[in-house]
């Protein structure tokens, strides 16, 4: 939130870019965002951080040759992935667990290619 005030509030000077809007999230960028980040967002911006972190990991998977994409990452269901931080983000040792990992991990084992 005070991200949002800070670019609110800021003046328009010759050195300032505008902030491009990416839609609700937690407040970090995707590498950032951790369960503490999870635990003070709404649904909102939970729901928007999972569909960044689907947008990420259900990217182009390059084989041996970087021109060819031999396919796309696994993703995880919208409920799937708000039970998963739910059940890690309420335990105190899992508050700086970077939720891009645990979605990752969590889609390799039991995700399907994006669609």
């Amino acid at each position: 939130m005070i991200a949002a005030a800070l670019i609110a509030g800021c003046g328009g000077g010759s050195g300032t870019q505008p902030q491009v809007d990416v839609g609700p999230n937690v407040g970090q960028p995707i590498s950032l965002a951790d369960c503490n980040d999870w635990n003070q967002a709404n649904t909102e911006q939970r729901l928007g951080t999972i569909q960044q972190l689907k947008d990420f990991a259900g990217g182009p998977v390059v084989g041996n040759n970087a021109s060819s994409p031999s396919g796309t990452g696994a993703v995880l269901g919208d409920k799937q992935a708000y039970d998963l931080f739910n059940n890690y983000c309420k335990e105190q040792f899992a508050r700086g667990f970077k939720l891009y990992k645990l979605y990752e991990r969590a889609a390799a084992f039991s995700g399907q290619p994006e669609q």
